[in-house]
């Protein structure tokens, strides 16, 4: 039996008040419809089919290339959403049907809802919670044998169902075959004119077919979003959900309200985390690491005993017991290794600094290499670029780099070499060598006072 999902994602989303389709919105550095894909495919889902429709190409752009898209012209229900991918049902196959705009689910509670469905021998199985206050969603309608009996949508319910708190949560399990067979024929005799999904339940029953209801005790699992302030409560609900994880796990974190990890970032133990340090992407973070408050580190490496303070890393690596700011900007392409220190305001772009080296403060390094054990003072600029093309500066074991100098490239400066501080370096400084460039020294005597800047 093949499992397949299909995701809704075709819906306007008004009430978010963007031109970005709201499924494209973000929670937690990733847009909701990601987070229900991964959660698909941690279910062991063999194919994904997401019906796109409003910003088609926005979101289809935003998908894996593996996934499939069927597009909804015209949103007339969830029900005609779910027909859009019908040449996609095999009879043979068992039917995730998703909300992309529920970020919160988790792949344990699609497979409880999938066994479920299995053990009770089920043609459709939908999952269901209670809420306090279900105003806006359908309600979960059952019998005096408190099985299904039907589902109503919020605008089609008298005064007593509005009553009822057990709703339904959009997320449903279907026999492929059994799907097949109720889809055509739904109707639209509702007051929005509108194909509703629940409706093929009450067919299937109809028709003598088994239906199941799964209730999930974590109602924060089936939030949708339909507005920016949904959008917010849902992301301090899955930020919270990843901090509790990782600091499960041994890392140390100041303050999670304040704390913000991607999904994907990975942290070792013993680390800590202070208040407004930002990891997005695919970082990794290793053992006994020391993130400083306002740290942004985003699809960056760090290895174990480093020290970050208030600085920021994007798309670099980091080796072992290294320290990095305050106020430092490593740019894409950085590579710092073991026991280095990158001091307040130093920038590095494209640039590998060997075991040991040093920039202390205020120094651009940009294209460069620099080997190990190696001195960059204050005020060093790496001058790598003409106005037309980038140049790279190597700088060879054991130098030293006085302060304020420039180094134009394409230049070397071999191992051993010195540059003396104040110094513009144009040519290649020899093996053991000091490079002085720089004017010599004239004083002008009285000059201030015949220029009548004197001041008593």
């Amino acid at each position: 039996m093949k499992l397949k999902a299909i995701i809704l994602a075709a819906g306007e989303g008004k009430r978010m008040k963007s031109h970005l389709p709201k499924v494209l919105h973000k929670v937690c550095e990733q847009p909701m419809i990601e987070h229900v894909v991964e959660a698909a495919e941690g279910s062991n889902v063999e194919e994904c089919i997401v019906v796109v429709g409003h910003g088609a190409e926005e979101v289809k752009k935003s998908l894996p290339s593996h996934i499939k898209t069927v597009l909804q012209e015209k949103q007339l229900g969830t029900g005609h959403a779910v027909m859009m991918a019908y040449d996609h049902i095999d009879d043979d196959s068992l039917v995730l049907v998703l909300a992309g705009d529920g970020p919160l689910i988790t792949q344990d509670t699609l497979n409880a809802l999938m066994e479920y469905h299995k053990n009770g021998g089920y043609s459709a199985t939908v999952l269901t919670t209670d809420l306090t206050n279900p105003y806006g969603y359908g309600r979960i309608v059952r019998g005096d044998d408190l099985q299904l009996e039907k589902i109503v949508e919020e605008k089609d319910t008298t005064p007593e169902e509005k009553m009822i708190q057990e709703i339904n949560s959009g997320i449903y399990c279907f026999s492929g075959e059994a799907l097949r067979k109720a889809l055509p024929l739904v109707k639209n005799e509702n007051a929005q004119k509108e194909y509703y999904l629940p409706d093929v339940l009450t067919i299937m029953k109809e028709d003598g077919r088994g239906v199941g209801v799964y209730k999930t005790l974590d109602y924060k699992e089936i939030m949708a979003v339909n507005d920016r302030v949904q959008l917010a409560e849902v992301e301090e609900i899955m930020r919270s959900r990843i901090n509790q994880y990782h600091m499960r796990e041994g890392v140390t974190i100041i303050n999670p309200s304040n704390t913000y990890i991607g999904k994907k970032v990975k942290i070792g133990q013993d680390t800590i985390i202070y208040p407004g340090a930002t990891l997005k992407g695919n970082t990794v973070i290793g053992e006994g690491t020391v993130i400083g408050s306002n740290t942004v580190i985003d699809d960056s490496s760090i290895g174990n005993n480093v020290e970050i303070q208030s600085s920021t890393l994007i798309e670099s690596k980091v080796d072992d017991f290294t320290t990095v700011g305050p106020y430092a900007y490593l740019r894409p392409n950085s590579v710092v290794g073991k026991h280095c220190k990158i001091g307040d305001f130093v920038e590095l772009k494209n640039a590998q600094m060997g075991d040991y080296s040093k920039a202390s403060h205020l120094a651009y390094i940009g294209d460069a290499e620099v080997g190990k054990h190696v001195n960059i003072g204050c005020g060093v600029v790496f001058v790598n670029y003409d106005g037309v093309n980038k140049h790279k500066t190597i700088v060879e074991d054991h130098a030293f780099v006085g302060s304020n100098a420039n180094l134009i490239a394409p230049v070397v400066v071999r191992k051993n070499g010195y540059v003396a501080s104040g110094s513009t370096i144009t040519k290649e400084v020899p093996e053991k060598a000091l490079a002085v460039a720089r004017a010599k020294q004239v004083n002008k005597e009285e000059w201030v006072a015949r220029k009548g800047l004197l001041k008593e």
